[in-house]
């Protein structure tokens, strides 16, 4: 099979449109025509070189499609089905997994290092030469083959683009406050980054009934946004500070929760000044390799703060993302909202220049067959 898709060749230069083949489902192994691609932050991390993968390589973590055909031994899905894509497959039966942390698994760590699947061969190649898989789902193709535990069934009734923001941004942002911190209704929040995976944080917290609910960002636009899904109050950290305003709406105290989303050392350390003696200071947003964040241990002893960090929103997948979708059924989760523009594969890298500016809160790649 032949199949067109977006090709990070070298870090630091805009994704090629590339023509591959595709090789058949092996053992275990599910091929699935891809619908939707969400444009995430993520996949800039290895366009930028911040973080490493093999290339060239596929991106694109976050994505629905539909199942077009089964490898051997393959038993929970079959041609036709609507999928959705995890970027952390998980074995359903280690440590992890038991304890409801599949995010946490090793399972697919291997496909992860090296690009390649378990047999240590790729089903991506052009003229001859492999093309690797990343984070074992390389969605931003129009077809891609990945292991069986990297898909979870979708409701038929689910449009795949709104359920495509479920496969990272919504999971990762919603999951963050109600799987990883477990905010109660009544308590302080501070969102320090409003973008794709911020505003989901944001309109987690407003889903618990937090409050105040504070958004602080450097773009106006995504300030409204956050406004629209739940923020009680914003912050643009240019004209007012942080810390002083975060205080000032919670009695001097300073917030029960404050989760940066960004992934930079700076803010991570302002979120951490934001956050009240025994508070906790969450750390959602993805740093680059190497990042390092100063750390007083007595002022750390002496105000009881807690630090967490969490990876996919601390979800247990299996349950949480289908207890997601059915709140975007009841019309608590606000899905449609988070996609400002549709694009052609062709037009992917005006999708991550959109993001950089800040003009979108999420786009989203239409794959037409």
């Amino acid at each position: 099979m032949r199949a067109r898709a977006a090709v990070l060749a070298e870090v630091k230069k805009p994704l090629q449109i590339w023509e591959l083949e595709v090789d058949a489902p092996k053992e275990g192994e599910v091929l699935v025509r891809v619908v939707a691609a969400g444009v995430c932050h993520s996949d800039l991390h290895y366009i930028q070189g911040d973080l490493e993968t093999p290339l060239p390589a596929v991106p694109g973590h976050e994505g629905a499609g539909v199942v077009e055909a089964v490898g051997p031994g393959v038993t929970r899905f079959r041609p036709g089905d609507p999928v959705l894509f995890v970027f952390r497959a998980f074995c359903g039966q280690c440590f992890y997994c038991l304890n409801g942390r599949p995010a946490l698994c090793d399972f697919s760590n291997p496909i992860r290092r090296t690009g390649r699947m378990f047999d240590g061969t790729t089903r991506f190649h052009r003229n001859g030469a492999d093309v690797h898989h990343v984070l074992g789902v390389s969605c931003f193709a129009e077809y891609t083959v990945v292991p069986e535990q990297g898909l979870l069934p979708l409701p038929p009734d689910i449009p795949l683009d709104r359920a495509a923001l479920v496969g990272c941004g919504v999971t990762t942002g919603v999951g963050a406050v109600l799987f990883a911190a477990g905010v109660r209704a009544g308590e302080s929040v501070l969102v320090i980054g409003c973008g794709g995976v911020g505003l989901n944080v944001v309109q987690g917290a407003a889903l618990v009934g937090a409050g105040p609910v504070i958004a602080a960002d450097v773009v106006p636009q995504k300030l409204d946004w956050a406004r629209q899904l739940g923020a009680t109050h914003t912050i643009d950290p240019r004209e007012q500070d942080v810390v002083e305003v975060v205080r000032e709406l919670t009695g001097g105290r300073g917030a029960d929760y404050a989760f940066e989303v960004i992934g930079r050392a700076d803010t991570i350390q302002q979120a951490y000044a934001a956050t009240r003696k025994g508070g906790t200071t969450v750390i959602v947003g993805l740093t680059p390799m190497g990042t390092t964040v100063p750390l007083d241990p007595l002022d750390l002893l002496r105000t009881e703060k807690t630090i967490k960090a969490t990876l996919y929103g601390s979800a247990n997948l299996p349950r949480d993302i289908p207890r997601l979708l059915e709140l975007y059924r009841l019309g608590r989760l606000r899905l449609d909202e988070l996609i400002s523009r549709r694009l052609r594969l062709e037009e992917i890298n005006d999708g991550f220049e959109a993001m950089l500016a800040g003009s979108v809160a999420r786009s989203i790649v239409m794959f037409e067959h």
